[in-house]
């Protein structure tokens, strides 16, 4: 048994290597071609439509100025721009503040949350801030991030000259990438993410995920969704598949750039990252019971895309280290043999080339250090990825069983400049 188990979980392991690695040969070729359009579009001299940028704010006072100096720079026509500060609930002065430059600009306003909507997170924050706004595009930002100059321009234009597109979705950056390992590792991470799920998902199927910051939606289609999911707490996922459900698409149009603040500590990541795994497993659990009915059948690939990774592949890599860990101590009788090592040491490699592939495509990525910071994450920040998924799957299962009400973790923030 012990055997069959081993096989079968480095089967999972492949298929999930394997398809990365498909994702990212994807990756690179969207990353070749996203900017062609651009003179296109421009060259058309489509006058630009009223955006209202909404940013959800709990106790954001260590870092909302920074993020409201950023919207001033926006090259932007600020007749054209309505940014909307959603004060929630904050018990510091990050009200106090979003009032001050409200005062200064009047393209800037500050709102205050009030019940139902009052505290209860970013998605009825988010929902507040709609009520209160008049743009034709919504634009999303979260309270920590500075976008590029241009970043706003690029989404809209691209929304602007791609009527199927209902979303576009803007690349991010960490700010705070060189602070210590832990935010380095994050960036490796996040580099993947973007070229290798997000890229490569759009290049070869059109599929791409709205992240919680840094996207357009057109407000025709966010109100005749209903908003956004007030029970969900990666409600960016959860956008995504409504929105495809529409018979929108998403683009991925990393032209849009910002800059965001990631955990700096290991106790603000596990809480995060908890949440977001929580949030996607609900996504899995409320969608996986319609798939035959969703409209979308590229959205349906994807959610059994979610389900083997947050289920199936994970499960793998478990019993896998559980294998080996116990086999250290109790003679389990496995027949490995040396073709499994070497299908092991291979995994290890391709996991190391698709990283670097991805970390190639971005500037000043590319180098010694970050190379031994991939060998050496591997064995230790994905080893914790995988308690945490399997964390999250615990809390998931708890609150479904004692019904419990769900609660908003709020990422803390740090006070620093951008590096």
């Amino acid at each position: 048994m012990a055997n069959g188990l081993f096989y079968l979980s480095l089967s999972l392991i492949w298929v999930m290597l394997l398809y990365h690695m498909f994702l990212m040969q994807g990756g690179y070729s969207h990353y070749l071609r996203y900017t062609r359009p651009i003179k296109e579009w421009e060259s058309q001299g489509k006058s630009l439509p009223k955006v209202s940028i909404l940013i959800p704010a709990h106790n954001e006072e260590v870092v909302i100025e920074r993020t409201l100096k950023a919207m001033i720079r926006l090259d932007y026509p600020k007749d054209q721009l309505e940014v909307i500060v959603i004060n929630d609930n904050s018990r510091d002065r990050t009200g106090e503040i979003a009032e001050s430059y409200a005062a200064k600009y009047d393209f800037i306003k500050a709102v205050h949350t009030e019940p139902p909507y009052a505290g209860v997170g970013k998605s009825s924050a988010l929902n507040y801030g709609l009520k209160h706004s008049s743009g034709e595009i919504i634009v999303v930002y979260d309270a920590d991030n500075t976008p590029e100059r241009k970043a706003v321009y690029y989404l809209v234009l691209a929304l602007q000259n791609d009527p199927r597109a209902g979303v576009v979705v803007g690349k991010f950056r960490v700010v705070n990438a060189a602070k210590n390992l832990l935010t380095q590792f994050i960036n490796i991470e996040t580099i993947c993410f973007q070229w290798m799920a997000q890229a490569g998902r759009f290049h070869w199927f059109g599929v791409t995920t709205i992240p919680g910051t840094n996207f357009a939606i057109r407000r025709s289609l966010i109100e005749q969704l209903g908003g956004w999911d007030a029970k969900a707490l990666a409600e960016d996922t959860e956008l995504t598949i409504r929105v495809y459900n529409e018979g929108y698409y998403i683009r991925f149009f990393p032209a849009a750039i910002t800059w965001e603040q990631e955990p700096e500590n290991w106790k603000v990541w596990w809480k995060q990252r908890t949440r977001w795994a929580r949030g996607n497993q609900y996504v899995v659990m409320k969608f996986f019971w319609r798939l035959f009915s969703l409209k979308r059948k590229s959205i349906v690939f994807d959610l059994i895309y979610f389900f083997f990774t947050y289920f199936l592949f994970f499960m793998g890599v478990i019993v896998s280290d559980v294998l080996f860990v116990v086999n250290l101590f109790v003679d389990l009788n496995l027949n490995v043999g040396v073709i499994s090592i070497i299908l092991w040491v291979l995994a290890y490699f391709l996991y190391v080339t698709e990283v670097m592939i991805a970390l190639s495509i971005e500037k000043n990525q590319l180098h010694l250090k970050s190379f031994l910071i991939v060998l050496l994450m591997y064995f230790t920040y994905s080893q914790v990825w995988i308690l945490l998924v399997l964390y999250a799957l615990y809390l998931e299962i708890k609150r479904v069983v004692c019904k419990q009400e769900l609660k908003w973790y709020k990422t803390e923030r740090f006070g620093q400049e951008k590096s």
